[in-house]
């Protein structure tokens, strides 16, 4: 993918919300709150679904990441994930915000959730970063109006080298290239071992430990 059309991705302005399920719109409504946690990465607009229980709604650590995985974690692209979950009968809605948000920043957005799908699940990159993101799988909701709060690390989706070179990195700092296909990289869906500094990247600037986001979900109408 090229770097206008990542751009175009990062800096949209609209928050985009679909509902899998159109022939029943009743349910609850609950409060996503999600806060980023690192000194130096942004994450790319966020993608969040409500579902019932799903063995792994966008990945299973140690197997490879599906092609649309891999759009989302080289350069930010959540329509390929979106419509993959949009596809599924036991996905209700999906939703993802707008823009990048930055350290220390939180972004907050509501889910309906129908009777039965009583999970939710989020993911987003961080940039600048080759292809790490952070993700919640299966999150419970939390029982009547108390609160869940959940911490969530970072992953390397394993489809590109960590070079930390500009040129195959999206984002307003280094503003290179994001998907590559191709380009090979460790195989499989892991723990991000963080910025080593071997390119562009210092590891003072951008480097991080675990864990890089913090969920806070409530329920705000019955």
């Amino acid at each position: 993918m090229k770097v206008k059309s990542i751009l175009n991705i990062f800096m949209a302005s609209v928050m985009v919300t679909s509902l899998a399920v159109q022939a029943d719109k009743s349910g609850k409504v609950y409060e996503v709150t999600v806060t980023n946690l690192t000194r130096g990465q942004n994450f790319t607009p966020i993608l969040a679904a409500s579902h019932r229980s799903l063995n792994y709604p966008f990945f299973n650590a140690g197997e490879p990441a599906s092609e649309a995985l891999a759009a989302l974690a080289e350069g930010g692209d959540t329509a390929p994930l979106n419509n993959v979950l949009n596809a599924n009968p036991r996905v209700y809605q999906t939703v993802t915000t707008n823009g990048l948000l930055a350290p220390g920043e939180s972004v907050t957005f509501q889910l309906k959730v129908r009777s039965g799908r009583d999970r939710i699940s989020l993911v987003a990159m961080l940039v600048p970063t080759n292809d790490a993101f952070f993700s919640l799988q299966n999150l419970p909701l939390p029982r009547g109006h108390r609160r869940v709060v959940e911490y969530g690390p970072a992953y390397d989706a394993g489809t590109e080298p960590n070079d930390e070179l500009c040129v195959n990195i999206p984002g307003p700092y280094c503003s290179g290239e994001g998907g590559s296909p191709g380009a090979g990289g460790e195989g499989f869906v892991h723990i991000h071992a963080g910025i080593h500094g071997s390119g562009d990247l210092t590891t003072a600037d951008f480097d991080w430990r675990n864990p890089v986001v913090r969920v806070v979900i409530t329920r705000v109408e019955d």
